[in-house]
């Protein structure tokens, strides 16, 4: 197995393929996007890697929504509902559509389309040996990722409350962004899956949004890890901390301490990893902040 950087592996066995634009849908009225507004976040993107603000018009009650076998997150009131959808940044440009299912049990099939967007790529000359993993390595890895998939189908209630709208966790600054893809002697990598932030080791980290703490550890490529249940399937993960401050169970607001910043795991130097998973597709973070 060929070496990712740090906490791209989670692309690898995020839980969809690429959409494309073969699927079957009802002959619907156009489904009109939610257009993003100053005070809305998240931010409405429909590109890979992004995030769709979905229409759905009034009900009585809540609808339910799946993207595949996915359930997706819905959020307002009576008078409008919308869908709040991550895309894969494994996505194609193209016609997609989510399921819609009524109180009644009839269901719809509302269409929406995604738009390109080229991310940066870096292309980097390394030795051999640091590209390819050992086999002591790879064995980890790969029950490392097992746990880490059922972390990441969680899907709880209460729903998260709008606006979405998440705290930067840690200052400093944006040293790598997401969607940036590595070349390594040719071979190209995974996205990079979030937003890496330059910070001195033992920088404090606070939680993005109130959430509930559902996984804590220590992994091959992301050293000390945090995983934050927002509701509703979203979800938030930092990494490479030195210190993990807080315990599976533990409930935290907006910008209560989670750790600290250090340079555990497969990394180069102190930083944070910053990543946000929406119906479990890893999104770009800067769509929930004001800046």
């Amino acid at each position: 197995m060929s070496l990712l950087s740090s906490c791209q592996s989670l692309q690898s066995f995020t839980r969809r393929t690429a959409l494309s634009g073969g699927l079957a849908l009802l002959m619907l009225p156009t489904v009109k996007m939610a257009l993003a507004a100053s005070d809305v976040w998240p931010k409405n993107l429909v590109v890979p890697g992004g995030v769709a603000r979905i229409s759905l018009g009034p009900a009585a009650v809540r609808p339910t929504v799946h993207d595949g076998d996915v359930p997706v997150l819905v959020l307002g009131d009576v008078i409008e509902w919308t869908a709040v959808l991550g895309i894969p940044l494994g996505a194609l440009p193209g016609n997609a559509s989510l399921t819609v299912q009524a109180p009644g049990g009839s269901t719809k099939q509302v269409a929406y389309t995604i738009t390109p967007k080229q991310y940066r790529e870096q292309r980097l000359k390394v030795a051999p040996g640091t590209v390819d993993l050992a086999p002591n390595d790879l064995a980890r890895f790969e029950k490392e990722r097992a746990h880490q998939a059922s972390v990441m189908g969680t899907f709880s209630e209460p729903l998260p409350q709008e606006p979405l709208r998440m705290q930067v966790p840690t200052p400093g600054r944006r040293s790598s962004s997401f969607g940036l893809r590595r070349v390594f002697n040719g071979q190209s990598r995974n996205p990079h899956s979030g937003m890496d932030i330059a910070a001195p080791t033992g920088t404090p980290i606070v939680a993005p949004l109130p959430g509930q703490v559902i996984d804590t550890g220590n992994y091959f490529f992301n050293g000390n890890t945090v995983w934050l249940d927002h509701g509703g399937g979203l979800l938030s993960m930092v990494c490479h901390l030195s210190a993990i401050e807080v315990k599976v169970g533990e409930r935290l607001q907006t910008g209560d301490r989670i750790g600290a910043v250090g340079a555990t795991g497969r990394v180069t130097g102190p930083h944070l990893h910053w990543g946000v998973m929406l119906n479990q597709a890893m999104v770009d973070p800067a769509l929930f902040l004001a800046d």
